[in-house]
Order: structure tokens, then C-alpha cells, then sequence
């Protein structure tokens, strides 16, 4: 990357931070849930518009522009930076002047730091772009529903956002980090993750006489303890295989057995071979653990999403532009994690990359994701736009090349 394209690139992320904070912090206390995201789409495509671009609404909800010049004058498939602009179903209890105002809604996982991230980030490129300064074509996605299995990526994918590119990049508040931090994995950095429920039913009855019926509570709990010791002889102990209960609902009296129960999960898979294994094992396992006990059954297994599993050389162009941007031993391997993500999807069809990005305070506390108080150093906004900017930049010149048909079909694989 030409020096003075760098500098520039750095300078105007930095005069637009104060912005991009103020937009976080507006999206922060005005949180929606996926595939509602009305309010969120209209502020970044609003925002969008007065920079001269012409962004384009996704089907729903969802923003998607493109910046610079497209394949046909460059030669070269477009560069795509993706946020996601959905908030989770949680008590906002951050403490801050920005805290949610709507009640049971809150930007607990950090999405309303993507999005001002990829803000700034296409900001800045778009002014780059005019000086004729950008060597590829760069689109910015802002999709809806990514807590919402299997994700709203599929819905953006399926609205074209991935036609004639080349690569595709995100980043993910990570709360272990601190700001100004990175770390990345080459291969899988996240987890495949579906939802399963075990419905359980029998004819119910007096808890004095279980023989006289379908021990439905009994049954549920044989389901909770042997099925997850199932697929751990069934499946690749080097797949990671997990699988974790989270609601448990059966009967309102100690002395009646109910009539019908139910247990819900997660299961999660490291390697995506186990993961398209998974749901067979999983439902054998249910009917052989619970065939003793004349219940009847009712297994329910919503695939979700599956691992992000990051190109080595988009890593690399991460990488890169982290040591560019950040001091020096500011990248870190990161582990993989068991959460799911459907950034995983893009990967799929195109080459990519995701990094963690750090938002906690130095010496300050590591406030989790998915909890109500969650927080961010907010700096980590500036820190993901200019990380962001300059691998776009760098991807569009090093690996951006060959022919814009299809998807997918990378020059240099």
C-alpha cells in the first residue's frame, strides 16, 4: 500500500471517530432484535447517503454499498467488509448515559461496535475511492439476524452481496482482549451451533404410582445425563463435540407426574464433519436412551450455523494490516471458540477472515457478551474502522484479481 494512501487512510478513520462513537452509542440505546433492524438500517443508510454513495436496502431489513470502482474498470472482484446490526433479547443493565431504551432489548454482543466499525471503515475508503486511490472495489454489508439461527447472512447471500467478490472480512468484539488488541486463528476460530429440544410425553399421573405411567420428569433426566455421554463415544472426541442443556420445563406439582416435558439445548461441533454427523447420532441417541421407559418422543434439531473456518491468506492480509495500524505485538493467536456465528456462511462461498477485536479498558474489567452489562472501551471502534480499511485496501491489491464471474472462483486460491 502506497505510504501516503496508508496516512491518508489513517487520518480520516481518526477525524471520524468521534462520529462513529456518537453512532455506536445511538444504536447502543436504540437496540432491535434481528430481522427488525428498521431504525439501524435507516441510520447507516442515512449516514451513507450524505457521504454521496448509494447504498441499497436488503430485503427487510439490512444495508448493502458499494465503494470505488467495480470489476469492470478494475479488473479486480470486489472487497466485502460485513457487520451485523442486530441486538439480543436481554436487560440492558450497562449503567451507561447510552443505555437501552427499549425494554428486555440490548446491543449485549457488541454489534452496534461492528457496525460503527465498518461505518467508519467504508467512510474513509469512499474518500479514498475518489482520489482514485482504492485498487479494488469494496462493499460494505450490514446484515440483520445473526443471533437469529441459521443467520441473517443466508438472507443476504441470497439478495446477491457476495456476487463478483473476492474476499470478505469482520471482526468480533472479543472482551479478553484489550483495546487496540487483535487475535486471530488460521482454520476454525468458532464453533458449528444448533438448537435442539427433546419433547417427552406419557399419560401422566399420581407420583405415588409411577408404574401406572410414562415417568415423563425420569425420562427427561436420562436424556439430560446420557445422550451428551452418547455422543462422546459416537462421535470424534477430536471433533469437540458439545452438547449443553439450557431450559428444562415439566409440571407445576411435586406430587403429580406430568403428562409432557421438555429439555432444550445447544450442541455444538469444532470440525463441521461432526457437525453434519451430529443431528443423525443426536436423535438415535434419544430414542435409544429413552426406549426403556414407554414415553413417547419428539426430537427437534434446527441446524444453525457452521464453523468459521478463516483462509490462511485472508489471516494473513488481518495480520498485516494490524501490525500497520497498532503497536507492535498487538496480534495474538486466539482460540477457537465454541459460540457459533454466521459469518461462517460468506466463508462458505468466498474466501475471508475474521478477527477478534479487543474492547476491554487496560487493567479493567472483562465485562461477557451475551450479559446485560456489557461494555466496551470505545475505542476498539476506531481501532476495528482503521483495521478494516487498510485489509481492504491490502486485499484489493495483493489477492483481488481475475475475472468478476461467479462466486467464489478466487485467482489465487
Amino acid at each position: 500500500m502506497p505510504s501516503d494512501v496508508a496516512t491518508h487512510l489513517d487520518s480520516l478513520v481518526e477525524s471520524l471517530t468521534p462520529e462513529l462513537v456518537d453512532i455506536r452509542r445511538d444504536l447502543h440505546a436504540h437496540p432491535e432484535l434481528g430481522r427488525t433492524e428498521q431504525r439501524t438500517t435507516g441510520v447507516v443508510a442515512d449516514r451513507l447517503r450524505a457521504a454521496g454513495l448509494e447504498p441499497r436496502l436488503l430485503p427487510g431489513s439490512g444495508v448493502v454499498c458499494d465503494i470505488g470502482p467495480g470489476p469492470a474498470v478494475t479488473g479486480r472482484r470486489r472487497v466485502v467488509l460485513r457487520a451485523d446490526l442486530d441486538a439480543l433479547p436481554l436487560a440492558d443493565t450497562c449503567g451507561e448515559p447510552w443505555h437501552s431504551r427499549t425494554h428486555g432489548v440490548a446491543h449485549a454482543c457488541g454489534h452496534d461496535v461492528h457496525t460503527a466499525a465498518v461505518l467508519g471503515a467504508g467512510l474513509a475508503l469512499a474518500r479514498i475511492a475518489e482520489a482514485g486511490g482504492l485498487p479494488a472495489g469494496v462493499r460494505l454489508v450490514f446484515q440483520p439476524a445473526e443471533e437469529v439461527q441459521p443467520g441473517g447472512a443466508l438472507d443476504a447471500m441470497a439478495a446477491g452481496v457476495l456476487d463478483g467478490v473476492s474476499h470478505v472480512f469482520a471482526v468480533h468484539c472479543d472482551p479478553r482482549l484489550d483495546v487496540g488488541r487483535i487475535g486471530t486463528r488460521i482454520g476454525p476460530i468458532t464453533s458449528a451451533s444448533d438448537e435442539v429440544t427433546v419433547v417427552v410425553s406419557g399419560g401422566g399421573g399420581h407420583t405415588s404410582r409411577p408404574h401406572l405411567t410414562a415417568d415423563v420428569v425420569f425420562a427427561l433426566g436420562q436424556v439430560i445425563t446420557q445422550v451428551p455421554a452418547v455422543l462422546g463415544r459416537r462421535l470424534d472426541p477430536r471433533s469437540g463435540v458439545n452438547l449443553t442443556w439450557g431450559a428444562v420445563q415439566a409440571g407445576s406439582a411435586h406430587n403429580a407426574i406430568p403428562a409432557s416435558g421438555s429439555v432444550r439445548g445447544t450442541l455444538r461441533c469444532l470440525d463441521v464433519r461432526a457437525w453434519e454427523r451430529a443431528s443423525q447420532v443426536f436423535g438415535e441417541a434419544v430414542q435409544q436412551v429413552l426406549a426403556p421407559y414407554g414415553v413417547e418422543v419428539d426430537v427437534r434439531h434446527a441446524r444453525g450455523v457452521p464453523p468459521v473456518e478463516n483462509d490462511a491468506r485472508s489471516t494473513g492480509i488481518l495480520e498485516q494490516a494490524a501490525r500497520d495500524v497498532l503497536a507492535d505485538g498487538a496480534v495474538s493467536l486466539t482460540e477457537q471458540s465454541l459460540g457459533g456465528e454466521d459469518f461462517a456462511w460468506y466463508l462458505t462461498k468466498v474466501p475471508g477472515a475474521m478477527a477478534r477485536l479487543g474492547t476491554r479498558t487496560p487493567g479493567g474489567r472483562t465485562y461477557d457478551i451475551h450479559q446485560g452489562d456489557f461494555r466496551v472501551d470505545e475505542r476498539a471502534i476506531g481501532v476495528g474502522a482503521r483495521l478494516l480499511a487498510r485489509a481492504a485496501v491490502l486485499a484489493g491489491g495483493e489477492l483481488g484479481g481475475g475475472s468478476a464471474d461467479g462466486v467464489g472462483k478466487v485467482a489465487n486460491p
